[in-house]
C-alpha cells in the first residue's frame, strides 16, 4: 500500500486501501483507492515516487510512501489558497525559517508549494512521528479528529497523538507540543496532475 486517495470532499476520512484489489482496512474513518505503488527494492533504495494525482478533486487528499515515509498530497480548495497567509500570527514559524522544504518551497510563502492548490508535506508530526489527521473544515472540525478545534480553525492537519495542529501547509500553531512545521521533501510536476516525490522542481526561469 503505497497511494491511497481520500474520497471526502472536505475531511479527511479514516480507511486505507490494501492490495491490488483495493481490499479495505480501517485507518480512520474513509475509504482510500490505491493507485501507483513502486517496487519494494524501488522504495528501499529512495528511489523517486510518481503519484498519478489526476483523480484527486478539490478538497481531497491522498496519501503515498515515498524512503519509508508517508507522504500527503493534498488539492486544496480557492478558498484555503485565499485565506493562507491571514492567520500567520498564530504560527509559531510563518515563515518557515526553521523548518525543512527545499529553497524553492520556501520561497513560495504561506503557500509552502510549487503550485498553490497542491501541497505536499511528510506525514509526520515534528513532534514524536505520529501522523497527523486531515481537518480540512475551517471552525469546528471535531467530527473528523473528535475534538473541538475552535471557531477560528482555518482547516488543516491535527496530530491525535498529543494535540499538535498545522494549518494546510503544514504550518505549526503555537502552544502545541511540535517544535517545526511539518517536512516538505523535494518534489516537481511532470504534467498537470503528475508528481514527482524525490526530485527536484527545475529553478523557474528569470
Amino acid at each position: 500500500m503505497s497511494d491511497q486517495v481520500d474520497h471526502s470532499r472536505r475531511r479527511l476520512l479514516t480507511a486505507a486501501t490494501v492490495g491490488v484489489g483495493a481490499v479495505g482496512v480501517a485507518f480512520t474513518a474513509v475509504p482510500f483507492l490505491a493507485s501507483w505503488q513502486p517496487s519494494a527494492r524501488a522504495k528501499a533504495l529512495g528511489a523517486p515516487v510518481e503519484v498519478d494525482a489526476s483523480k484527486l478533486e478539490v478538497g481531497q487528499m491522498m496519501k503515498v510512501v515515498w524512503r519509508g515515509q508517508a507522504v500527503y498530497v493534498v488539492r486544496r480548495t480557492k478558498e484555503v489558497i485565499d485565506q493562507m497567509g491571514k492567520h500567520d500570527a498564530l504560527l509559531v514559524d510563518p515563515g518557515s525559517d526553521g523548518s525543512i522544504q527545499p529553497d524553492y518551497i520556501k520561497s513560495e510563502g504561506a503557500l509552502r508549494s510549487i503550485r498553490p492548490d497542491y501541497w505536499i508535506g511528510l506525514a509526520v508530526c515534528t513532534h514524536l512521528g505520529c501522523s497527523p489527521l486531515g481537518a480540512f473544515e475551517p471552525n469546528n472540525s471535531a467530527q473528523v479528529t473528535g475534538v473541538d478545534l475552535g471557531q477560528g480553525w482555518p482547516g488543516g492537519f491535527y496530530c491525535p497523538c498529543h494535540g499538535s495542529k498545522f494549518d494546510l501547509s503544514g504550518r505549526v500553531f503555537k502552544g502545541v507540543p511540535a517544535p517545526t512545521n511539518l517536512t516538505v521533501p523535494p518534489y516537481s510536476f511532470g504534467g498537470d496532475t503528475r508528481i514527482l516525490i524525490g526530485v527536484d522542481s527545475a529553478p523557474k526561469k528569470a
